[in-house]
């Protein structure tokens, strides 16, 4: 397995591996709804749109993308940045890949530069992330209006 960074044509595999996870994992957090509005906006070309204003990576075993995550700037700050779009196929989960993805975006520039990094987390996601360092944002543990929980780690 190798993480690399993304590549404009890795957005068609990036979107359906977030769709099947979203649709697979994600589920037993969220409603149908809530999963098929995700899916709207996670489609190839909202990938590379993110891709665009990020640093983009994805992880493969062998030729086949079966994780990926990004980090950008948190609103143009030069002191926090915020961690998105972080999947791994359900198949995969459970082997490390997502440990390796965190430690790829926390090597990257906009991590090593930022005092503050902020994970929008889904439900799902919380527990790993809670693993990897990231605590609730001012002590709040429950979702905020868009389903989420804010996590934050300090440098």
């Amino acid at each position: 397995m190798n993480i690399r960074k993304f590549q404009e044509a890795d957005a068609d595999e990036v979107s359906a591996l977030i769709v099947t996870t979203l649709r697979t994992t994600n589920i037993k957090d969220y409603s149908f709804e809530y999963i098929e509005n995700d899916v709207k906006i996670l489609q190839p070309y909202n990938i590379l749109e993110r891709a665009r204003w990020t640093h983009f990576y994805v992880a493969c075993d062998d030729n086949k993308i079966v994780g990926c995550g990004a980090i950008g700037p948190y609103w143009d700050k030069e002191n926090e940045s915020s961690l998105f779009t972080i999947f791994v196929l359900p198949e995969y989960q459970g082997r490390g890949i997502g440990r390796k993805i965190i430690e790829t975006l926390e090597q990257d520039e906009y991590f090593l530069r930022a005092k503050s990094i902020e994970i929008p987390a889904s439900i799902t996601g919380t527990p790993f992330y809670r693993k990897m360092g990231y605590d609730y944002k001012n002590g709040i543990c429950t979702p905020d209006e868009e389903g989420l929980l804010r996590l934050e780690k300090y440098r």
